[in-house]
């Protein structure tokens, strides 16, 4: 029995291990903005790294900082790639990496060798990526660089060459890639993104058969019209040399902070007013709102945000921690209110999370009361209440507030410790 449990720390040692060597650590970063980033965020980027190490890509593929290698010398090289890192002022969380698929160019050509790769490659890493990350991520872009191989006659002789995928997509275009019911949705989040094959930008079209004359008018968002000026300006770049990361990553702006005025935020009270009202009789035996805080309305870090003042009842120690008590919280009410509070918004909504706003009391009523807030995004808890994230996945894409200080909180070690 004790060889069996030696045996499975030592595999599951091993497979952390793997993933962890997939991550860029801290200090090997210049930027000290991007140095605490990546320490911020490291435990979701190993995670990143051990889902996309366990996917099963069509071919082989490996993450790495350098393009262009060998497979054979591949999987013995460093293959720590993901990393945050920053382009013409704007921050990225960037993924370099060999894909080990061969093409035909006489029956694939440019444009379908581009549109295969992103299908079978970095979509899915966005998949793996989007929902680690909230609405108000910390970076522009979701940005990678694919190398795979094509082969071709030249000059009569049979060769086979590396060719370079470059994708920067913004973190809004990716979520709603990701959460995309149609193919027009897919269409129009994809030409939000900037796509160079050796260099040259293209245009993706992901649907089957011969696109229309007019699909890049009729897809494109209307901001995008607008940017011919940059359009022009990623035409003139040179071609990405055979290794590294291509110049042209992430040439686009920043992307614009949203501004919340009283006036938006009474809009969106008086347009959900009547679905408040009945969500509030509906759940208020379990959610124990406060009848002097009716649910309202208030802006915080650029999302508005439906603010529910709530009571939580907890059967802890006087002594526990405040990350303690904000976890019991989090797993004995409001991760219960999740499901039935969405059944009131089942369609797409104006506004960009829910605040769950806990003033805690312990049932013993031998300590004072704490405060606790959980600003959640509607697309997360979505994923939560589908059973595609987890609850730790959920708190983590928010924001939580203990005593009015943000704060991390890890579910497993705030309930096993004080």
């Amino acid at each position: 029995m004790m060889f069996r449990w030696l045996l499975v720390v030592g595999i599951l040692t091993g497979t952390v291990s793997l993933a962890v060597a997939q991550v860029v650590t801290p200090t090997e970063l210049n930027d000290p903005k991007l140095q605490r980033l990546q320490q911020r965020e490291f435990r979701a980027l190993v995670d990143i790294g051990g889902e996309i190490q366990r996917y099963q890509f069509p071919y082989p593929f490996y993450l790495s900082k350098v393009l262009d290698i060998e497979s054979a010398k591949m999987k013995y090289l460093d293959q720590r790639s993901i990393r945050f890192d920053s382009y013409k002022g704007e921050t990225v969380l960037e993924i370099t990496g060999n894909y080990y698929a061969s093409y035909d160019a006489e029956t694939m050509d440019s444009s379908k060798r581009l549109k295969t790769t992103f299908e079978h490659v970095i979509l899915p890493i966005l998949k793996i990526e989007v929902p680690h990350f909230p609405d108000d991520s910390e970076f522009a872009s979701f940005a990678f660089e694919v190398s795979h191989h094509v082969r071709e006659k030249i000059s009569g002789i049979r060769q086979e060459r590396p060719e370079n995928v470059t994708v920067i997509i913004p973190v809004p275009s990716a979520q709603r890639l990701v959460d995309a019911k149609s193919d027009e949705q897919r269409q129009r989040a994809v030409l939000e993104a900037r796509m160079y094959l050796n260099g040259q930008p293209y245009a993706l079209w992901l649907q089957e058969g011969q696109p229309p004359e007019d699909w890049q008018d009729r897809y494109r968002p209307p901001i995008e019209k607008k940017s011919s000026a940059d359009a022009g300006v990623a035409s003139a770049q040179p071609p990405a040399p055979s290794s590294g990361v291509s110049p042209n990553l992430l040439k686009q702006q920043a992307t614009p902070m949203r501004i919340l005025t009283p006036e938006a935020l009474a809009r969106l009270q008086t347009k959900y007013q009547d679905i408040i009202d009945s969500m509030s009789k509906s759940l208020d035996k379990e959610a124990h709102f406060v009848p002097y805080a009716p649910p309202t309305f208030i802006g915080f870090r650029q999302g508005a945000y439906l603010q529910l003042s709530i009571t939580t009842q907890l059967d802890a120690p006087a002594e526990a921690s405040h990350y303690k008590l904000a976890a019991l919280a989090f797993d004995d009410q409001t991760s219960h209110l999740i499901r039935p509070l969405l059944e009131f918004f089942p369609g797409d909504v104006d506004f960009d999370g829910i605040d769950f706003s806990s003033v805690i009391h312990l049932k013993s009523g031998e300590a004072k009361a704490e405060s606790v807030e959980f600003f959640l995004p509607v697309r997360m808890m979505r994923c939560f209440a589908t059973y595609d994230c987890t609850g730790q996945q959920l708190i983590s894409s928010g924001t939580v507030l203990i005593n009015g200080e943000r704060s991390e909180l890890d579910l497993q070690v705030a309930e096993g410790k004080n």
